[in-house]
């Protein structure tokens, strides 16, 4: 593993934010969601492209916290302009389990 500098780590902008709608992106070669996500008022809705349908539907995602990457480029997936990355890790069979809290935050909360 390679380490990094703190001020490597607040270069990331990892926020929370709200799903605000969810559903199938039929443009995908792979099971995938189009998701709103509302970050709250500094950052605003974002759109994501997120490949988490083995665990997640899309009816339960909204109004779920989600942890989201907000300071990469904007990137095109299956005709979708994907402008935050959902944070997660692969459970032992690849799929995404998304990160998440346990008590609920404000929208576009920093994580610390």
């Amino acid at each position: 593993m390679q380490t990094i500098e703190w001020q490597d780590f607040e270069r990331v902008e990892l926020r929370v934010g709200t799903v605000i709608s969810a559903k199938a992106n039929e443009k995908a070669r792979n099971p995938a969601y189009v998701l709103e996500i509302d970050l709250g008022p500094e950052v605003g809705v974002k759109t994501s492209s997120a490949q988490i349908t083995a665990h997640y539907e899309a009816e339960h995602l909204v109004g779920r916290q989600v942890l989201c990457v907000c300071n990469f480029a904007a990137k095109r997936i299956a005709g979708v302009r994907s402008e935050v990355l959902l944070t997660g890790a692969h459970d032992h069979a690849g799929n995404v389990v998304l990160a998440g809290f346990d008590q609920p935050l404000p929208n576009g909360a920093r994580l610390a």
